[in-house]
């Protein structure tokens, strides 16, 4: 039987990568249609997609983030199964049949998501992961990761990506929101995605929703996608970083208040801050060195 997919695309500025991207997933016989929201894009990036058959764009007046515009997409399709999908990703073929296989081999996996390789084929972080907490991102920040090897469930790094990768699907506290192919029944059971986030984090925060909910979340190695990360944020790295750093504020402050004191929730977010300010002061020096 063939289980047909409605692809949703949330498109800022990405250039000829949207072409490839939308091409790729109309090459598979499984998509039904695409859906690309645009965020208000200023380049020329939908110019080459507007006549596809079986494509719907809609445009946006103002950049609205990416969970609002993923719901404006999931609000225009009714198939059983929703693709979201970066216009920075391609999706080789075979790929797509490897995720629906897996989402369909136990009725308890809810969300899917493959192994991302940068263009050179080396496998990118953020496709396995576990939920970055509070204290799993003090470890990251100040490199305790290290001491993995001798204190492993103390200084577990949440980027899985170093460790060896596995023959076959496996279940994972999160994947990465520029690949999740999604029943449409868990959506109705866990809801709609947090339009709180501008930009990041709105992925790791549907990812403990749907655990929550008691949702398996799988992550498919044979699923290969090819993504061109960062492609789309280049040109406003220190708008990105902000809403990056916004967004894991208010993820921290949504799951996890509750479990730390106040006293280190407030670390939390001075650390948060501190980060922030370090590599937004990097953009802009190197900005104004190179001119």
């Amino acid at each position: 039987m063939i289980n047909q997919v409605s692809a949703i695309i949330v498109n800022f500025n990405a250039g000829i990568l949207l072409s490839a991207c939308v091409n790729s997933l109309l090459n598979c016989a499984h998509i039904q249609q695409v859906v690309v929201v645009d965020n208000a894009s200023t380049d020329s990036s939908l110019d080459a997609i507007s006549q596809l058959s079986r494509v719907n764009i809609i445009r946006n007046s103002v950049n609205i983030g990416f969970a609002s515009a993923c719901n404006i997409g999931l609000n225009q399709v009714d198939s059983e199964l929703v693709l979201f999908f970066n216009p920075d990703c391609s999706l080789p073929s075979g790929s797509l049949e490897s995720l629906i296989d897996c989402l369909y081999s136990d009725d308890a996996i809810g969300m899917v998501g493959g192994l991302l390789i940068n263009p050179d084929g080396s496998e990118q972080a953020g496709g396995r992961r576990l939920v970055p907490t509070p204290w799993r991102s003090f470890v990251r920040a100040f490199g305790l990761h290290r001491l993995e090897t001798r204190w492993p469930r103390l200084f577990f790094d949440f980027d899985l990506h170093k460790h060896p990768l596995p023959a076959t699907p496996i279940g994972v506290e999160a994947i990465s929101g520029a690949c999740m192919l999604v029943k449409r029944q868990a959506i109705e059971s866990v809801g709609l995605w947090d339009e709180g986030y501008f930009l990041h984090c709105e992925d790791l925060d549907w990812c403990m929703r749907f655990r929550r909910k008691g949702w398996k979340i799988m992550f498919v190695p044979t699923a290969k996608i090819v993504h061109e990360q960062g492609a789309c944020s280049r040109s406003r790295p220190v708008f990105v970083e902000w809403h990056k750093h916004k967004g894991m504020m208010r993820f921290y402050r949504k799951f996890f208040q509750h479990q730390y004191p106040g006293i280190l929730m407030w670390l939390v977010a001075l650390g948060v801050w501190f980060r922030f300010a370090a590599v937004a002061s990097y953009y802009t020096f190197r900005r104004f060195w190179h001119g």
